[in-house]
């Protein structure tokens, strides 16, 4: 009985220990897992049982948190609305810098997120989550709000004389598309020099703001 024992911790002892997570840290540690298989295998090769055997923690474990799938999916693309809201709004209040120079860097700084983010940027713009209807309320709670601001910034610019048009709700969707244009074309891989696309970002600013003779 005692070999039984002592041969049982042994046994424990070798196996691989499952990794120790708050409540709050296993949520953001299962995020980054989900992105980064989604990296690896695509959306459609996502699930619950791969998530938390790459995290590393019991099969159940991811249900505590996300529902299903779609649930998993909507909270990365409402991670990405959060940060990118957060940096415009960053940059849009910065008193130290002009109207132009903010405008520059809302054309791209988008950009520079969707290349630096792509698996949260394919979410937050995709058809897997709007185009099926499958937005949770905590995405939508994220996401117009950074529409909305996005809309006001551009009716603020448009105040001022910075950049043209009478509609700022039209001004802003053609905008919205030209970067999101940039940004896809990008991740895509139908552009791959970086600083190409920095050119093309920066060719969108000058073609957007008025010239004041």
């Amino acid at each position: 009985m005692h070999w039984y024992i002592a041969n049982m911790k042994s046994s424990n002892s070798t196996q691989t220990a499952r990794p120790s997570y708050h409540h709050g840290d296993l949520r953001q540690a299962l995020l980054l897992a989900a992105k980064a298989l989604i990296a690896e295998a695509g959306i459609d090769n996502l699930s619950l049982r791969k998530l938390a055997e790459r995290a590393g923690v019991s099969r159940t474990a991811p249900y505590h948190h996300f529902s299903d799938k779609n649930d998993l999916l909507c909270a990365i693309a409402a991670q990405g609305f959060r940060r990118r809201h957060q940096a415009a709004q960053d940059t849009f209040n910065d008193p130290s810098l002009t109207a132009a120079q903010k405008f520059a860097e809302y054309i791209c700084g988008y950009v520079r997120f969707a290349a630096e983010n792509p698996e949260e940027y394919e979410l937050m713009f995709g058809r897997n989550i709007w185009k099926q209807k499958h937005s949770t309320q905590e995405l939508l709670d994220v996401a117009y709000p950074c529409f909305q601001h996005q809309l006001e910034m551009i009716t603020s610019w448009q105040a001022s004389g910075l950049i043209g048009g009478d509609n700022p709700l039209r001004t802003s969707q053609v905008i919205w598309g030209t970067v999101h244009g940039i940004a896809k074309l990008l991740i895509d891989g139908i552009y791959t020099d970086s600083a190409q696309i920095e050119e093309v970002s920066l060719c969108a600013v000058t073609l957007f703001i008025k010239k004041t003779s």
